[in-house]
Parts: C-alpha cells; sequence; structure tokens
C-alpha cells in the first residue's frame, strides 16, 4: 500500500487527479460529544444560554465541509452534491453523537469533508456548552462508510 501524498522523492504534494473518472461519491463519518447527563438536558430543553446548541452545530459542520481544502493542506476543492450533519441525543451514555453524510459527483472521495464536518460539529457543541460542562470530551471521530471511486466501498465493521 503506497501513501499518495507523497511524491517520488518523498515530498508533500497534492495528488492529481485529473485522469480520474467522475462518479457518484458518498462518505459517512461519525463521532461523540460526552457531557454531563445535566448538560445534556440543557442542550435537549434548548436552554443553553447561547443558544440552540444542535442548530448551530448543524450549520457549523456544513459550512466546515465546504471548506475542508482550506483547513487540510493536500485536500481539492470539491462541488458537494450533498451535506447531511445529524444528532442523536444518546441519554443513556450523555453523550450527542454525530453523523455527516457527504455527497459529489467527482474525481476524489469526500471522506475528509465527512470527518471534518463531524469534528467542527462536535467542537461547537464544546463551544456552545462549555459555560457549564468543561469535562466534555469529543470522542469516536471516524469514517463508518464511503462509496465510489477506484478504491470501491468501505464500510467500517
Amino acid at each position: 500500500m503506497k501513501l499518495t501524498h507523497f511524491n517520488e522523492a518523498g515530498k508533500a504534494h497534492m495528488v492529481d487527479v485529473s485522469e480520474k473518472n467522475e462518479t457518484l461519491r458518498q462518505a459517512v463519518a461519525e463521532g461523540r460529544v460526552v457531557m454531563a447527563p445535566e448538560t445534556l438536558e440543557l442542550v435537549k430543553a434548548g436552554a443553553m444560554g447561547k443558544g440552540d446548541v444542535l442548530g448551530v452545530a448543524q450549520v457549523a459542520g456544513v459550512m466546515a465541509a465546504k471548506r475542508t481544502w482550506e483547513l487540510i493542506p493536500m485536500c481539492h476543492p470539491l462541488l458537494l452534491t450533498g451535506i447531511d450533519v445529524a444528532f442523536t441525543l444518546n441519554e443513556a451514555e450523555a453523550a450527542v453523537d454525530i453523523t455527516a453524510t457527504v455527497r459529489t459527483t467527482g474525481k476524489t472521495g469526500v471522506e475528509m469533508e465527512a470527518l471534518t464536518a463531524v469534528s467542527v460539529a462536535a467542537l461547537t457543541i464544546y463551544d456552545m456548552c462549555k459555560a457549564v460542562d468543561k469535562a466534555m470530551t469529543v470522542e469516536y471521530v471516524r469514517l463508518t462508510a464511503k462509496s465510489g471511486g477506484k478504491s470501491g466501498d468501505y464500510l467500517r465493521k
């Protein structure tokens, strides 16, 4: 297995995708923010001082996916055709579970865009809740599925 972001001289470079075929590509990533049960109740009730935590985090995740190429040095700017950032309140584990699904028709995948959406949504939740719970943790940010492209499909077991 060869790392694609290094050239023959071992220097970092952006992969040339000129010769690749355009295909429908999708990536799904997930993560979670674990917090005190009382903090989760404030999020659920919409009673956090900074406002609608999940509404703001959803917009932040979408914006982050669209700007991934500006944050990750070797990412290509992509025309994204769909971005969905969703949240599940996990009361049993006092966590907000985050799932981002990103789609494009293009020459390169959208894994980094999905991972960035989850990461920024999680950080936004942390930012909006930190006044009442500085002990929150961001956990399990990971790719769960991808489809399209030369490397084919991937599904986390």
